[in-house]
């Protein structure tokens, strides 16, 4: 393999330089002087910024869940790719959605570079191997129908650029997040979402602010992903994972809240249906029984508001 030409230092300062995160906040010149009550007030006032940064985004984020449905929806995946705090962030909002909505550990991916031992330590350089992004997506078999979104809070992230551009090559839907505007991660995504949280209360310490910016539109796609894929009925999570004791407590909470019925008659359909609060939602609604009611949400193809309303509009 041909060697990667080495990054001047004076080429990588002149990149920061004009990468907005990596600025110097002029509201915390002051910081190591100050309580540390004062400290953390000055903190908490950054973060209080985000939000309304993030908003800033809802129509490009809009544009990558859309993406990432169809994706799904053709056989495909979502995957996060990432290096460092970014990387990590990825992998948390991925592996949250199995036991919250009840699909597979392969639908919804998060990749680190440097691999599984950049999870906890740092692996020095990984961020710079252009060619391992591509690598890693092939590692996973990337086909056509994925949806590959790169994380980097500064922008610049080589191996984030090198996974992205592979995968526009073969035809994926990507997307782009960085919280930096005219980032190199831009340039090979379809989609770009550019949350500006200014600098960090802490000069360069991307994993506050920018952080805390990502983490909320990674919630945000991976959400309202499988609320538009029929995972929720109303705002309940019902095709939560009932594989602990709490959450089969959580699962008949819902159902209660779902139907409006009592304690015992949700532990009752969940018993009937191997604990599916879905399941057992619209066994309680429209007093089938489990068989009949799996073979209704099949009909409907999970989406549980569809067959509720339509077993109750047959029953008319």
């Amino acid at each position: 393999m041909t060697p990667r030409p080495p990054v001047s230092s004076h080429s990588l300062l002149n990149d920061l330089e004009r990468i907005v995160s990596e600025g110097r906040n002029p509201d915390t010149l002051e910081l190591d002087t100050l309580s540390t009550v004062d400290v953390l007030s000055k903190i908490n006032a950054e973060d209080a910024k985000v939000a309304a940064s993030v908003a800033t985004q809802i129509p490009a984020i809009a544009q990558a869940v859309d993406a990432a449905t169809k994706s799904i929806k053709a056989g495909g995946r979502l995957i996060y790719i990432g290096a460092g705090t970014s990387g990590r962030l990825g992998i948390l909002d991925a592996v949250e959605c199995r036991p919250t909505f009840s699909v597979p550990d392969s639908l919804v991916l998060g990749i680190i570079a440097g691999g599984d031992k950049a999870i906890v330590h740092a692996v020095e350089g990984a961020e710079d191997d252009r060619a391992a992004g591509k690598t890693d997506l092939l590692a996973i078999s990337l086909t056509a129908n994925d949806t590959v979104i790169g994380i980097s809070a500064s922008g610049r992230t080589p191996y984030v650029s090198g996974a992205l551009s592979y995968a526009a090559s073969i035809g994926c839907s990507t997307a782009a997040i960085a919280c930096s505007p005219d980032a190199a991660i831009f340039e090979p995504a379809a989609i770009s979402i550019c949350p500006v949280v200014g600098p960090e209360a802490l000069s360069g310490s991307t994993r506050m602010k920018s952080g805390t910016a990502q983490k909320m539109i990674l919630n945000m796609i991976s959400t309202t992903t499988m609320v538009k894929l029929g995972k929720t009925y109303e705002n309940l999570m019902v095709d939560v994972n009932a594989t602990n004791e709490k959450l089969k407590a959580r699962a008949c909470r819902i159902v209660m809240q779902a139907t409006e019925c009592d304690e015992n008659t949700a532990i009752q359909a969940l018993n009937a249906c191997d604990n599916k609060a879905k399941v057992a939602i619209l066994m309680v609604l429209t007093g089938n029984d489990a068989e009949q009611a799996t073979k209704i949400l099949t009909k409907h193809q999970g989406y549980l508001r569809e067959a509720v309303s339509s077993e109750n509009e047959a029953k008319r």
